[in-house]
């Protein structure tokens, strides 16, 4: 990505703040206003013409007096704390304490800007915005971050343009070359894994909600079908029952299942080493309310999150639910099997790691707490064989964590939510979000 770096104004002897107020010859006065545009008083307002308050000619040689005061009457350091720890323009646009003069009695409420040594340290939880829209002025000095993750071992190597609106979900279909997307934008597409360019768009004409892939084939979760194509035939085909939309697919054993918005999950079974065969095994009821993931683990258990806020447990052998777990209070939007252990994130801002007890059920062993609410999980481990789990939140975030512990260790930022996280091989990991955006990251072995 390109970024501009924004005009400090031209080099050489600086200009004192009288000539920096036009003398009475323009610039940024405004006879018919009371007020001055901070930046511009030092120098870096950057808006042309700037939307901020201006002084009036009677008190402008008032104010360069003034601007040698080293005190502000009233005013305390502490005071200024959330000030100084907003962006320039902001600060210009709705902080009247620290840049307006009213008129020439009020003089002394005049505050003057704080040098950039003053500026709090640089926090690892936010990107500039002014950074991603390439005109931040503060350079190595801003207080926010001026890249797109933070952390070590891993780093991001290509950004996937394409889709227009959401990925909801990614696939790597075994012996493909090829990366596969879907998206709310009703198409999905496929990605060169050498080149990283977009090989292929198949046109849908319906939202895609879910995506997942088993061998050679490609599942696609639509309204009220599930498409499948073979990546090596190219044949196709399609799965009628749903009723709405598919949020959520899992394929394993020769299973597939459907999560519908209506509740309800399906259960085709069959073969597809070569040709299609699938048929409706089961119709799994019980959620009062729209599936949004599927997972399954070992003994012969399906695992189901719903808006309902449960987790419902199902043997895929004799299609029952055998248990409903009630640990969250809103939407549980991600689960995930790793190791004997089951993993659930939700939108009441919690992750709880489950874990099974003598008597066959399932308890709640551990609950980690967010700010934010959860949208996506995934694991994999680093190039230490250590254990890393992603948290996608609704902060715009992923969470990298090292379990057991959960020690941070790192994050990557995007512009809008991070809707799917995908694992892949040889330290390889995908996000997709909310803007179409499909971005690629590696760990980096020492």
């Amino acid at each position: 990505m390109e970024i501009k770096t924004a005009r400090r104004g031209p080099q050489g002897k600086e200009s004192s703040v009288f000539d920096r107020l036009g003398a009475g010859r323009g610039g940024h006065l405004n006879n018919s206003s009371n007020k001055i545009c901070k930046f511009w008083l030092s120098g870096r307002c950057l808006k042309n013409p700037c939307r901020a308050p201006r002084i009036s000619q009677n008190v402008q040689e008032k104010v360069v007096n003034h601007k040698s005061s080293k005190n502000v009457p009233g005013k305390s350091e502490s005071d200024f704390e959330d000030i100084k720890k907003k962006s320039p323009e902001s600060v210009s646009e709705s902080s009247s304490e620290c840049s307006v003069v009213e008129n020439d009695s009020n003089l002394e409420n005049v505050v003057e800007e704080k040098p950039l040594e003053h500026v709090p340290k640089k926090t690892a939880e936010r990107v500039c915005e002014f950074w991603v829209q390439g005109t931040c002025v503060y350079g190595d000095q801003c207080p926010y971050l001026h890249s797109w993750f933070r952390g070590d071992k891993f780093k991001r190597l290509a950004e996937l343009q394409g889709h227009n609106k959401a990925v909801n979900g990614i696939a790597l279909p075994l012996r493909c070359n090829k990366l596969c997307s879907g998206s709310s934008d009703g198409t999905i597409r496929l990605w060169d894994c050498h080149t990283g360019q977009c090989a292929n768009v198949i046109n849908l004409g319906g939202e895609v909600g879910s995506v997942c892939s088993e061998g050679p084939w490609l599942f696609v979760g639509m309204p009220n079908v599930v498409k499948v194509w073979n990546t090596e035939s190219g044949a196709e085909y399609s799965l009628n029952g749903p009723v709405g939309q598919v949020n959520a697919l899992e394929s394993v054993y020769n299973l597939l299942f459907a999560g519908v918005e209506d509740g309800v999950i399906l259960a085709w079974k069959g073969t597809y080493e070569t040709n299609l065969t699938f048929q409706l095994a089961a119709t799994l009821k019980g959620h009062t309310n729209g599936i949004t993931s599927l997972v399954v683990g070992g003994g012969n258990r399906l695992y189901s999150g719903s808006k309902d806020h449960t987790i419902r447990v199902w043997d895929h052998e004799n299609w029952q639910c055998i248990m409903t777990l009630y640990g969250h209070d809103d939407v549980v939007k991600s689960l995930m099997c790793w190791d004997k252990y089951l993993f659930s994130g939700s939108l009441d801002c919690t992750i709880k790691v489950w874990a099974s007890t003598d008597d066959g059920s399932l308890e709640v062993i551990y609950t980690h707490s967010e700010e934010q609410g959860i949208i996506a999980l995934a694991g994999m481990t680093d190039p230490d064989v250590k254990p890393i789990l992603y948290c996608s939140c609704s902060d715009k975030s992923v969470h990298l964590y090292e379990l057991p512990i959960f020690t941070d260790r790192g994050r990557l930022f995007a512009k809008q939510e991070v809707q799917t996280l995908q694992i892949g091989p040889g330290g390889l990991f995908f996000t997709g979000d909310q803007t179409g955006l499909l971005t690629v990251y590696t760990w980096v072995a020492d």
